[in-house]
């Protein structure tokens, strides 16, 4: 069982249950395994959670040709029913971690919830691809979706996601086919690690400080440039002309300080962004969302949040 420290009474007895379960599947020594065994038990984890797609849906597999690559992309349609935007999806993970199959259900479940289809993108990981690598996918796969299907794009990511996200919002935002949102779950932004949840939540259950300094390091390249606002968007000194951004967060996370530290930054420059941090929830509690009542209600937020972006409202 998890060491619960300060945590044992603060979080509920169901996402207690939860949390045991990950770590059964998933314990935090895996962290010093070599990469392949981690991909290994964390695909088999995801297996496990894996809660079904909604009837009335279709998912079909294709690939979006890069400069010598392909991407591979899933697409998430409603039967019979047309779209009026498509949300590009960049999953977690940690950067080596995950793919088209770890956040199908989730990303079926975003399709059915707000009618849009959803792309979701299976960017390359490190540390076989270093940054840029994934950022560049990413960003590759925003401007093919918004020119090949004429649809206005979303930009949805979770954890390392929510980076890529946010990243690829930053880098075109001055294009003619610009995400017209951008609705990011417990991201990691680069922000300052000496302060706020970084430091209050240093040991949360599921993601501690030191994962956090580990899935950084592994995917740096040599001489990386923490100021590099594709690697840490934080980091960047012009925040204007994002598109209306909603940032979910989970209280028990260190990286819950980033959400509120990117929203601050939006809404000086003179944007439109809302933070929300989840009380007594940890980080990605997406996997919770059909056993727990709080990350159910937090998903829910989530689902409209996309909803309403991919409307054009802002009801924030």
């Amino acid at each position: 069982m998890t060491n619960r420290g300060k945590y044992e009474t603060r979080l509920d007895p169901a996402l207690w249950a939860y949390i045991d379960e990950v770590n059964g599947w998933y314990p935090s020594e895996i962290i010093g395994l070599p990469i392949d065994k981690q991909r290994a038990v964390y695909d088999k984890m995801c297996r496990a959670f894996h809660r079904g797609r909604p009837s009335g849906l279709r998912a079909s597999n294709g690939v979006i040709a890069a400069a010598g690559r392909d991407i591979p992309v899933r697409r998430y349609q409603l039967a019979d029913r047309a779209t009026r935007a498509l949300v590009v999806y960049y999953h977690g993970g940690g950067f080596i971690l995950g793919g088209l199959d770890s956040h199908d259900d989730i990303c079926a479940e975003l399709c059915a919830g707000t009618g849009f289809d959803v792309l979701s993108v299976d960017y390359r990981l490190a540390p076989e691809h270093l940054h840029p690598a994934a950022f560049d996918d990413a960003l590759t796969a925003l401007e093919w979706a918004a020119v090949t299907t004429g649809l206005p794009v979303v930009l949805c990511g979770e954890s390392a996601g929510g980076n890529l996200a946010a990243a690829v919002a930053r880098a075109a935002r001055r294009h003619p086919r610009a995400a017209i949102g951008q609705v990011l779950i417990y991201p990691g932004l680069g922000g300052d690690e000496t302060a706020g949840s970084y430091i209050e939540h240093a040991d949360a259950p599921l993601l501690s400080a030191h994962d956090i300094a580990f899935y950084r390091d592994v995917r740096s390249a040599k001489r990386q440039s923490p100021d590099d606002p594709s690697f840490s968007p934080l980091r960047d000194t012009d925040f204007s002309g994002l598109p209306p951004t909603v940032i979910i967060t989970a209280e028990c996370d260190p990286l819950s300080s980033d959400g509120e530290a990117y929203r601050d930054r939006i809404l000086a420059a003179g944007g439109k962004a809302w933070w929300h941090e989840e009380k007594r929830l940890v980080h990605s509690f997406l996997r919770a969302r059909t056993t727990v009542p709080a990350a159910a209600d937090a998903f829910a937020r989530i689902v409209a949040a996309v909803g309403a972006l991919g409307r054009g409202d802002w009801p924030y």
